[in-house]
């Protein structure tokens, strides 16, 4: 492990080692030969690949589209081993690039970043590792992700449970024995739909407790076989074009058709198509999806018909098919023979929504009609505090209050990459940007590009301090609602998206729907104009900034 405890001062800090991190830190040591490295709380790279290991764990992008296109003797270099890759090979690919670009000497490992602190005498970051070494800095990158803070839910009994409990999102590293045990699964999200069918095959028995029923679409996740590979490697300039050029940056076309413009036959010969392909490309046979309920309707009510077709017990059918919300208004999971997993023997479907779990007890979950279920061991699928929970995890603290206290009534940001009250401070992937609607790999070169040349910006002008503006936040943040309310999104208000995953936390739609496209247009004008919406501290100016006195937005913020 490399503690670098030997630096106290450096130019930029990343934290997190990830698709983010990584990144991150090629360009700030690589291209603007800064002093910068990594802190990471794990003992390897990987990011939330590092922690998601649990059974059946796997990408629902593409690989050929989930990687990086920032350099072309990368892309030529690596082969993906199948169309969906698991936490292990994404972990390998991870450490190959990390090796590729010799980052892991400056990655500081084991270390969990306690709090981090704006010192506006010095103005400097100091970020706090555990109890012990404190590092300062000018810039300061969270590289965090948006998944990465596991929400285990606040159910009464839990610590009383004499079995063994994990949580998919921090599983065991060297894995955890199932067979022959009684496993009671919380939760049906992508991840649970990703593993049940996985524990189900070895463990004795299995209970999915379902509070919401969901949508799913075969992954058809097959190996790659060599001509596709070579092809792939063949054309990295019209992939890179791809994925920077769709909404969503997948590598593939959204279609222009739209769903009631066609036949109802020629709908459901499209559907069909698109369902035997498999994957997130049944999201694009139609354009207009998320844009209309009549549109959204037919592809609900064929996934819901795939579900009658595949599942035998017309009651369990009808658990798994009394879906609340519109089809892809939540995060659309794929998977691996799901629905034919409640054909299974072993397996058994309890629904939450007419009989909610009372408590945990000792010897399994006991339901509020008083019926007990005796289990083993219990998996909870229960997502993360999305993010938001990973960036207040850090304890961040600005020159006047902390970002806890600043997002009391939700996030705000300006386009995901800066907060206001905390100069010098950027967020991959934050609120506000399109991250957990997009292709993560290609949201993140766009962000860590962005920012590069934003501190490039301030190096060759003499910028000892920069921040977003209140007003432009705010301004965003309206933005970022409006351009979800022109969708779908909205009709499914439990979604995690909202935050309605965690109790207490604001309901604030979070990522950005409006597209990549349109998202680093906004982003590229923004930097071409002079960082509209940013203020500066220029070296050798008055402490006051531009556009922004710290005194009076603090008194604004406070709302006195």
């Amino acid at each position: 492990m490399n503690t670098k405890t030997k630096f106290e001062f450096l130019d930029a800090i990343v934290i997190g080692a990830g698709f983010s991190g990584l990144y991150q830190l090629h360009r700030l040591r690589d291209d603007l030969c800064l002093n910068a490295i990594i802190l990471e709380q794990g003992e390897g790279v990987g990011g939330t690949w590092y922690w998601n290991r649990y059974p059946g764990a796997r990408c629902d992008s593409e690989s050929h589209g989930y990687a990086y296109f920032f350099s072309r003797a990368l892309h030529e270099s690596w082969q993906w081993s199948e169309r969906y890759p698991g936490h292990a090979e994404i972990r390998q690919y991870l450490n190959y690039v990390a090796d590729k670009f010799d980052l892991k000497k400056d990655i500081c490992f084991g270390s969990r970043v306690s709090k981090c602190t704006f010192q506006a005498d010095e103005n400097l970051w100091h970020v706090q590792v555990g109890e012990g070494q404190v590092y300062k800095t000018k810039w300061l990158v969270t590289a965090v992700g948006c998944l990465s803070s596991a929400n285990i839910p606040d159910i009464p009994g839990l610590s009383s449970f004499e079995g063994d409990w994990y949580h998919t999102g921090k599983w065991p590293h060297e894995g955890v024995d199932l067979k022959d045990k009684r496993v009671g699964q919380i939760g049906t999200g992508s991840t649970g739909i990703q593993t049940a069918p996985v524990i189900a095959e070895t463990a004795a028995h299995l209970t999915i407790f379902q509070r919401t029923a969901n949508y799913s679409v075969p992954a058809r996740n097959a190996p790659w076989d060599r001509t596709y590979t070579n092809w792939v490697r063949a054309h990295y300039t019209d992939l890179k074009a791809l994925v920077q050029s769709t909404p969503n940056g997948h590598p593939f076309r959204i279609s222009s058709n739209l769903a009631m413009e066609v036949s109802d036959a020629e709908r459901a010969e499209m559907f069909e198509r698109a369902w035997e392909k498999g994957g997130l490309r049944f999201r694009g046979v139609f354009h207009d999806l998320l844009n209309s309920s009549q549109a959204n309707d037919t592809a609900a009510e064929f996934i819901k018909s795939k579900i009658r077709q595949t599942v035998k017990n017309p009651e369990i059918t009808q658990i798994l098919s009394d879906i609340d919300h519109p089809y892809a208004a939540k995060r659309p999971p794929i998977d691996t023979n799901y629905f034919e997993t409640f054909n299974r023997q072993n397996v058994r479907l309890v629904d939450l929504k007419s009989d909610p779990i009372s408590a945990i007890i000792p010897s399994g979950v006991l339901l509020e009609s008083g019926i007990e279920h005796e289990l083993d061991t219990l998996v909870f699928a229960t997502g993360f505090d999305a993010m938001t929970g990973p960036l207040l995890g850090l304890n961040i603290t600005g020159p006047t209050r902390s970002l806890k206290n600043y997002w009391r009534a939700g996030p705000l940001s300006y386009l995901g990459l800066a907060i206001p009250n905390f100069p010098n401070l950027f967020t991959v992937t934050g609120p506000g940007s399109p991250s957990v609607l997009s292709n993560m790999p290609v949201s993140i070169e766009q962000h860590v590009d962005w920012i590069t040349d934003c501190i490039s910006f301030c190096m060759q002008n003499g910028v000892d301090k920069i921040e977003a503006d209140a007003d432009a936040a705010q301004d965003w943040v309206a933005h970022v609602r409006e351009t979800a309310e022109a969708t779908l999104l909205p009709k499914a208000g439990n979604s995690w998206y909202w935050g309605a995953n965690i109790p207490g936390k604001p309901r604030v739609f979070m990522p950005y729907a409006g597209g990549l496209v349109r998202y680093r247009k906004i982003c590229e004008s923004a930097a071409k104009d002079g960082y509209v919406g940013f203020s500066f501290l220029q070296r050798g100016a008055d402490e006051t900034m531009d556009k922004l006195d710290y005194q009076q937005q603090f008194v604004d913020d406070l709302g006195v």
